[in-house]
């Protein structure tokens, strides 16, 4: 290190400790009082190891019965969500007054809850695959779906995490989807609410709000937005319908904008790529963008040479 550097290296650090003092949610101090983020995304793959026994073995042990698998896992599982919920159950508001004891026994009555819910995200996610399966004809099998596609894996996060989000446990389900957000460009809140047969394809791009509302058999491309018409309102909107619904069998296709929470897409209806809609659509509707005029400048082609 140069010596102006280390000169003044003292100076700053005392700057930098000094403006720690400033009280703001930037200068909290206290690292252990907080869900660990890393040992929350540790619980995905985990997950993904009881949902998908098949796909997501841990190739470091020879597993010879499934029963010890899964037992082993549920309990890391329980375990660790556990620890993690005492945590993040300081951050409710309503649960500010409650005792380390009460926290305690609220968060593995919560811990409980979840993991008896594994059966149904199971079922769930198995509709899911199939809607993948049967509307993607470049899908090479329900093996590839599980193992490699994004938006599975997006579905099956927010599917734990939606669990989570209806059981009041604050922080952890946003991490939850975050980190799957992260990975594959797809953002669904853990508050939305997703009905069986959900079908993600290619998916980067895709926002769902927290007050969404989707059907079965719903169909959503690349970069479609289920979003709210404003937030102007700030912290007043919180627990108010801000984000529309999706009735059974609809499509969306790419780039597609639908806002609102007064905003209801009827069965049956087809969204066409980059609508904008803020206002409801009846059942079996099809609605699309007008074809605009093309204009090509020059003459180095026919004009049979593009057809469109």
């Amino acid at each position: 290190m140069g010596e102006k550097i280390a000169d003044v290296m003292q100076e700053i650090t005392e700057g930098i400790l000094k403006d720690f003092e400033k009280g703001r949610a930037i200068d909290k101090m206290e690292v252990f009082s907080q869900p660990d983020r890393e040992v929350v995304i540790g619980l995905i793959r985990k997950l993904h190891r009881i949902v998908f026994p098949g796909y997501f073995i841990d190739r470091t042990y020879r597993i010879y019965n499934v029963s010890t698998m899964v037992s082993a896992l549920t309990e890391d599982v329980a375990f660790n969500l556990n620890r993690q919920m005492q945590l993040a159950l300081r951050f409710d508001p309503d649960l500010a007054q409650k005792s380390d004891a009460e926290l305690a026994e609220l968060a593995e009555d919560k811990t409980v809850r979840f993991m008896r819910e594994i059966p149904t995200i199971r079922e769930y996610l198995d509709t899911d695959v199939e809607a993948l399966f049967q509307g993607d004809p470049a899908a090479e099998s329900k093996d590839a779906i599980i193992i490699s596609y994004p938006g599975l894996y997006a579905i099956s996060v927010q599917r734990f995490a939606h669990v989570l989000y209806q059981l009041h446990v604050p922080i952890i389900p946003r991490i939850l989807t975050e980190h799957a957000h992260s990975k594959t460009g797809i953002d669904i809140n853990p508050g939305a609410t997703i009905g069986k047969y959900f079908f993600i394809d290619h998916g980067t791009g895709i926002v769902v709000g927290e007050t969404t509302e989707i059907g079965e058999h719903v169909k959503v491309y690349q970069g479609v937005t289920l979003g709210a018409l404003s937030t102007r309102g700030g912290r007043i909107l919180v627990n108010k319908k801000r984000h529309p619904t999706i009735a059974d069998n609809v499509t969306i296709y790419s780039g597609a904008s639908i806002l609102g929470g007064d905003t209801v897409i009827g069965e049956n209806a087809v969204i066409g790529g980059n609508v904008f809609l803020t206002h409801s659509v009846p059942a079996n509707a099809k609605v699309y963008v007008k074809n605009r005029e093309l204009n090509f400048d020059g003459d180095f082609f026919g004009p049979d040479d593009y057809v469109i």
